[in-house]
């Protein structure tokens, strides 16, 4: 039993290099926020969807998150290829970590935002179940997005899951889904995060011993020209994405891959969460989020000042004088220089917008930080179901 632990404990310090590792590449997409951005349309997209975004009301900014689960649609930017039926049928989806469903467009949806993106169609394949009752329904911040679930064969990293089950959209919200670039959502949260009684995608994996161990890992490149080398793994984790040993957290809540930050420091000083914070490891978020009295106090300490359309920005030329931010967890800390947490944008002038941005999110119990794209970049992300803990570490640029 003990030379079994051992074997197994010396093949996850070697990163599973050489065992069976199922890649997905991601591509980086510029974001809708920054798409909106570069055409000046940001405010006016605002407007249609009835949002202001003033200095009291930064709903604009975080309207398009799904309340139950977490997903930031404004500012997502990694997607990644799956296929669904036989013979397959191609779609682009989000793989998030912060949500369990499974969804894409169906060729009967009649809405708007359906109409640019690719949509599954069940008489096409040989290998669809129809499931009689099933339907589901998500909340957003502008709606909902609806329709009904069947089951099929989902391929995926070279993988081939039977028998899934999949939300076929007929309904969602046109003004946003006409502007994104992907198609549905893969979730790979907790099953009890799904809609009730579906199975999300890894689970099915598990099940199928599809998969070697019961990890998968994430690597976001900070290439800005459709981030180079980004991938999800099914399987395992590739040690040569990160340096130093992978640091592993345990999962706090069983829902989101919810874990406990120590405290955070700005500069030296432990400026927020001193007692402890509960925080979500979410790549479906771009953005570091935390509850808006924090998120100030933040914003404060690094100088950034709010914009007209409620966005917080620095001085570029200020970069080499502001402080790091370094969240603890379990001990290690994890530092975030400048560079890593603004991002310069070019609209009519140039500024550098801050990574962190309120948004006021609970587990009914505890406020949430999301620790979105802006931290997984920098600190590569291991996420073991087996043992129900995060592994961290730095990233290889």
């Amino acid at each position: 039993m003990k030379m079994h632990l051992l074997l197994l404990l010396v093949l996850l310090d070697l990163g599973q290099a050489q065992g069976s590792l199922h890649r997905v590449p991601l591509r980086r997409y510029p974001s809708l926020r920054k798409k909106l951005q570069a055409q000046n349309q940001l405010s006016e997209f605002c407007k249609s969807l009835d949002l202001e975004m003033t200095q009291q009301n930064t709903s604009c900014l975080m309207a398009l998150a799904v309340k139950e689960p977490l997903t930031n649609y404004l500012d997502v930017e990694y997607f990644g290829k799956i296929s669904i039926g036989s013979p397959p049928q191609n779609f682009t989806v989000i793989f998030d970590t912060g949500s369990s469903d499974f969804w894409v467009p169906s060729v009967y949806c009649k809405s708007k935002g359906c109409r640019k993106h690719a949509k599954f169609c069940p008489s096409r394949s040989n290998t669809y179940t129809r499931l009689e009752g099933k339907h589901f329904s998500i909340k957003y911040g502008t709606g909902s997005c609806s329709g009904i679930i069947g089951a099929d064969r989902v391929s995926v990293g070279g993988l081939t899951v039977a028998n899934q089950q999949l939300g076929e959209v007929l309904e969602e919200p046109d003004m946003v889904f006409d502007h994104v670039e992907f198609d549905g959502i893969m979730g790979l949260a907790y099953p009890s995060l799904a809609e009730k009684g579906v199975t999300p995608v890894f689970d099915n994996m598990i099940s199928q011993n599809l998969v070697d161990l019961p990890i998968f890992s994430i690597y976001m490149s900070s290439n800005q020209k459709g981030g180079k080398g980004s991938e999800l793994i099914f399987g395992g984790y590739d040690r040569s994405h990160f340096s130093g040993s992978l640091n592993w957290v345990p999962v706090s809540k069983k829902e989101y891959w919810q874990i406990t930050v120590d405290n955070i420091r700005v500069g030296r000083s432990v400026m927020l969460c001193s007692k402890g914070c509960q925080a979500v490891v979410d790549t479906g978020t771009s953005s570091i989020t935390g509850p808006s009295d924090d998120i100030r106090q933040l914003q404060k300490a690094i100088r950034a000042v709010r914009r007209k359309n409620g966005e917080y920005a620095v001085r570029c030329t200020n970069l080499n004088v502001m402080p790091d931010v370094t969240f603890v967890i379990k001990g290690v800390p994890y530092t975030l220089k400048p560079t890593a947490y603004t991002l310069r944008v070019r609209t009519l002038s140039l500024f550098c917008k801050s990574g962190f941005e309120e948004f006021d999110f609970s587990d009914g119990m505890d406020p949430l930080w999301i620790l979105g794209d802006v931290f997984i970049r920098q600190f590569y992300s291991v996420f073991d179901r087996g043992n129900n803990r995060v592994g961290l570490a730095r990233a290889v640029p």
